[in-house]
């Protein structure tokens, strides 16, 4: 799974970014991250004027991790707190990307080509030639078991911190800290819909 952690001064302009590759241990890692990310460019979290998270959709334990550091970052500091898409997210970091993929199970992948507004489930086979061998967003991962030569692992976490802050500057109060979610297209494995009956956690 790739993660990514970026500062931005108020206005959106890009202070200092990590990104790297985590097969597990991302709630172990993130934190640890970002404090270094802080510490090099000698600022602290007291300093922070607001906090973005990327909303998916993507792997669903990745998204809970992070929506779940941000709302603690939010509420513990009494920030603002911005959800902001990923794939567009990583489209816009890759002008020259033609699409941006995400892990959505085992043989599925959320896609959003350039150009549509929507991301879109797709499995495995049913990815043609033309976008396997064609410049794409991709964790290492995914573009090892999708086939993807010649994708770019995302590197979307300074356009959140852009986006976040263009959003602040005219909604200061931000989302709804206790309302946002990251963006499901389906439900998780193992979990049922309301209409099915009770949720179970597997």
């Amino acid at each position: 799974m790739e993660l990514g952690v970026a500062l931005a001064e108020p206005g959106g302009d890009l202070v200092a970014a990590d990104a790297w590759s985590s097969p597990q241990r991302q709630s172990a890692e993130l934190l640890p991250r970002l404090q270094a990310l802080l510490d090099a460019a000698g600022c602290d979290l007291s300093m922070v004027s607001g906090v973005a998270v990327g909303t998916g959709p993507g792997s669903f334990t990745g998204l809970r991790v992070a929506m779940a550091i941000a709302k603690g970052l939010a509420v513990g500091l009494g920030r603002p707190l911005v959800g902001v898409p990923s794939l567009p997210a990583w489209l816009e970091a890759a002008p020259d990307a033609v699409a941006a993929l995400a892990r959505a199970g085992a043989r599925e992948a959320y896609l959003l080509s350039r150009g549509t507004d929507e991301p879109v489930i797709v499995d495995r086979d049913s990815i043609d030639g033309a976008l396997r061998n064609a410049a794409v967003v991709a964790a290492d991962e995914l573009a090892d078991a999708f086939g993807l030569s010649a994708a770019t692992g995302p590197r979307g976490a300074p356009v959140i911190a852009r986006h976040a802050a263009q959003r602040l500057a005219v909604d200061p109060a931000g989302d709804d800290v206790g309302r946002l979610e990251p963006i499901y297209l389906r439900q998780p494995r193992g979990v049922a819909t309301r209409a099915e009956g009770e949720v179970r956690w597997l």
